[in-house]
């Protein structure tokens, strides 16, 4: 039998909890309308839409998509927050591409084009993950996350009151050889593009380091990192920056599958920086994707799958998760006060 066909069954006895609706209401902080991250909800009626983040209990949803170009902006301002302002807020982003054209003027450029964006209806600032992988100057250099350069960018979200949401390279496994030592060695396999080996590319510590230094250099900006300030696999780094940086948060989207496995100390975390967490998936919106999240955020359940069919491969690497059983006044701030606050909802 070969690994790839192996699907052992669990033989455990342990509970199963179903939450229908979560404890309290929710807002989704961190996911996307249009595909492919976005089930291409920018395709689908408004309707369906909404009777879907109904159902979970999801109050009010942040599109990120507008960081692919003005142009996607322009269509999730008309598409959504024009038809449901009260439910979506839309995030703008910036055209790197430009920078080997614009040269030494691209920051002052790419800090009107934000004014801009704002001045449409964005609410936000996406970073998208080729910072600091692929982004290059007029030189052809690639450029780093702290590169000063930048400075009136990140001065200018500050200025506007644009919250600045930021990834910043992937899982840790995403960066080490593809063999038989790598945990996400299926994942990567299906998926070669989001393989980012060192050399060619900086290494994992290079950019995560890169980023606190940026986070720390400008205290005016809210900064979240997203997929738990992108560093899920340690939360004792993420814990680090987010008391020295009162002005950074961090969402959990895309994270359960990292933090469900190191329960004891996720749930520490939330504990300690329970004003400054917030709710997010990254995921297609789906009724039943919303109820693992709280499921994991509520129950004490124990070994559990965090993919919709528990016999497949794990997406994010083969184990399973286990509930926190957050006390409900964390609950309350991690599913809508503490985002409420950064987006000034």
């Amino acid at each position: 039998m070969l690994l790839q066909n192996y699907r052992p069954i669990p033989q455990l006895v342990t509970k199963t909890t179903r939450i229908e609706v979560p404890r309290f209401p929710v807002i989704d902080a961190h996911n996307h309308l249009a595909a492919p991250y976005g089930g291409a909800w920018d395709e689908k009626p408004l309707s369906e839409l909404l009777a879907v983040l109904d159902e979970a209990r999801v109050q009010k949803f942040v599109d990120l998509d507008g960081g692919w170009g003005e142009a996607l902006l322009q269509k999730h301002l008309d598409r959504f927050k024009a038809k449901a302002p009260e439910r979506f807020q839309i995030f703008g982003g910036v055209d790197w591409a430009q920078w080997q054209t614009l040269g030494a003027n691209f920051p002052e450029w790419a800090a009107k084009r934000l004014e801009v964006q704002k001045s449409w209806g964005a609410q936000g600032l996406k970073i998208w993950k080729p910072f600091g992988l692929k982004v290059r100057d007029e030189k052809d250099e690639l450029v780093k996350i702290d590169d000063p350069r930048l400075d009136p960018l990140w001065q200018t979200a500050a200025t506007l009151g644009l919250p600045v949401m930021i990834h910043i390279a992937d899982p840790v496994a995403f960066f080490t050889p593809l063999d038989e030592r790598n945990e996400r060695w299926d994942e990567l396999s299906a998926h070669p593009e989001a393989h980012f080996p060192s050399p060619p590319y900086p290494s994992f510590h290079e950019l995560i380091e890169a980023f606190a230094r940026l986070v720390l250099r400008h205290p005016q900006p809210v900064f979240i990192g997203a997929h738990v300030g992108c560093y899920a696999e340690n939360l004792g780094w993420v814990s680090n920056l987010l008391q020295r940086a009162p002005n950074f948060y961090v969402d959990i989207s895309a994270r359960i599958p990292e933090l469900g496995r190191q329960p004891y100390t996720a749930r520490r975390f939330f504990l300690e920086h329970q004003d400054r967490i917030l709710f997010g998936t990254d995921h297609p919106a789906n009724a039943e994707t919303y109820r693992a999240h709280y499921r994991f955020l509520e129950s004490d359940d124990e070994y559990f799958a965090y993919d919709a069919d528990p016999e497949a491969i794990p997406g994010q690497g083969r184990w399973r998760i286990y509930g926190l059983y957050l006390p409900e006044d964390v609950l309350e701030k991690v599913y809508w006060k503490n985002a409420e606050k950064v987006y000034q909802w």
